[in-house]
């Protein structure tokens, strides 16, 4: 017998939970299927900002950058625990870009999106000031503005937690493999991996939020057409150890006017990228090329004194980016806009989404779903832009006093697992806390900050069903954790996850 709902999403990246939390919260019944885990693909694999996109004013993205500057601080608010302010520090290079046109664009960018909480623009003397006490001293010259940090996955995870509190059905590893019009509305088969059955889904609507296969789902699973595509661009980071001191990010400009982000990323290490390469291959097998990390190393000791080698790399990851294809053929600048098309012509509305970024993701759930008003007239109107996500209804949005307020009430937590819960957990890390008492209480211990209380917590709430889920994407643990405890943490998903599933 099929089920009958509203609305069926394709995709588990930020843009497929972003719709589902916000057609769930105004009473659409929702279904969303992803063929892999929940971020595993794009939304998994950025450079992990919130961000206006200060070098999307040089292409006259004005729209795009106030949106995402407005949405900056909405999320900021929303999600206290997952994102937070950042500085960055970018070191001027005369060779590059003149000053005056990078003040006129840090000014736009000060002011386009009406900024309340975060602190403006300085400029900086790098040979007096300790930020430009790791920069190499041909550099004298730099500025200073705000940006913030996302842990993206998690961000995707709290959008299907929070579809899933208001009622819509998340199916990590299912697979779409055919939608059928019939009498206005869609038929779809769900393969899932895990128990090899398929189900039978009857849709009033369909979202394709499928990020890089967007267009093989309009074409093979959906047997339609579009005349708009998105251009697949790979972008590729590395991770090496912190090499300042400070907790500022930095921003600096290579021969070919692309910019390199250089983060503060996990405490004691640092985020480098991304690069910008038009990729034509299959999403699935995107893999970082020794080029990509030698051209982010050279940008790097470009500017720095302490030089970066290739040994120095302790991991490097790989993005495909499924970007609106404009028709521009410099990956740098194709639109990081999005485009929605409502495709009625099998006589079933199928909704398309091209494009977007992570900061916007938000803003393009909330177009999306209006977007669908002719078919749901009756559903509620916008609610997401001023209730938290799952875990940030922290007091004032004030993290640091919710941190102080968390380590009073468990003193018996180690100051690093308190904050490690808190960064992840926000207020829900009551909930995987429970009633323990000391550390003995969370359970077997396997890496530095990892304990099977959080594990059991992952399984239960967040959709995790094996190592790969925890330690890559709803955790960094991966960092952390050795091969012998990873090999620990395989055995506990195989032996013991039936008890908290």
């Amino acid at each position: 017998m099929a089920d009958n709902v509203d609305l069926l999403i394709i995709g588990g990246g930020v843009n497929g939970a972003g719709i589902a939390r916000d057609a769930a919260g105004r009473g659409l019944s929702v279904v969303l299927c992803e063929k892999d885990d929940l971020a595993e693909g794009t939304s998994s694999r950025s450079g992990k900002l919130v961000h206006g996109g200060l070098r999307y004013l040089e292409y006259y993205e004005f729209r795009l950058v106030r949106e995402a500057l407005i949405e900056r601080e909405v999320l900021l608010n929303a999600a206290p625990h997952i994102i937070w302010p950042m500085r960055f520090v970018l070191p001027h290079s005369p060779l590059d870009r003149p000053a005056w046109l990078v003040r006129i664009g840090l000014f736009l960018y000060d002011n386009l999106g009406g900024r309340k909480r975060l602190p403006g623009t300085r400029t900086l003397n790098l040979a007096r000031e300790l930020e430009g006490g790791p920069i190499k001293d041909a550099y004298t010259k730099g500025f200073e503005y705000s940006d913030c940090w996302v842990d993206d996955a998690r961000l995707v995870v709290l959008n299907a937690v929070a579809a899933r509190e208001n009622g819509a059905e998340i199916l990590p590893r299912t697979r779409c493999t055919s939608l059928r019009p019939q009498d206005g509305h869609w038929i779809a088969h769900l393969d899932d991996s895990r128990s090899n059955q398929t189900r039978e889904i009857h849709a009033k609507a369909v979202v394709n939020a499928a990020g890089p296969w967007v267009n093989d789902v309009i074409g093979n699973v959906a047997g339609a057409n579009s005349s708009r595509s998105v251009k697949l661009v790979k972008g590729s980071h590395i991770i090496v150890q912190k090499f300042w001191e400070g907790e500022q990010a930095y921003l600096v400009q290579n021969h070919d006017k692309r910019v390199i982000f250089i983060n503060p990323y996990e405490g004691d290490k640092a985020l480098i990228g991304t690069t910008d390469i038009a990729y034509e291959g299959d999403p699935n097998d995107v893999t970082v090329d020794q080029s990509e990390i030698t051209y982010l190393i050279d940008a790097v000791n470009r500017y720095f004194k302490t030089p970066l080698r290739t040994t120095d790399v302790i991991e490097a990851f790989s993005g495909v980016r499924p970007l609106f294809d404009d028709g521009n053929g410099n990956p740098s600048a194709v639109t990081r806009d999005y485009v929605l098309d409502l495709d009625r012509s099998r006589g079933a509305p199928l909704l398309n989404i091209f494009g977007g970024k992570i900061t916007t993701y938000r803003k393009l759930a909330e177009h999306a779903v209006r977007d669908l008003k002719s078919v749901f007239p009756r559903m509620g109107s916008g609610w997401t832009a001023t209730t938290p996500l799952p875990g940030g209804d922290i007091a004032n949005a004030d993290f640091e006093t919710f941190l102080g307020a968390l380590q009073d009430k468990h003193p018996w937590m180690p100051r690093a697992l308190v904050k490690h819960y808190a960064r992840l957990y926000g207020t829900n890390a009551a909930l995987l806390i429970g009633d323990a008492a000391e550390i003995a209480h969370l359970g077997t211990q396997f890496g530095p900050l990892l304990f099977e209380a959080e594990l059991a917590y992952l399984v239960k709430n967040e959709w995790a069903s094996c190592s790969a889920d925890v330690l890559k994407r709803r955790t960094k643990h991966g960092l952390t954790v050795s091969p012998s405890q990873i090999s620990k943490i395989d055995e506990w998903f195989e032996n013991d996850i039936t008890k908290t599933a």
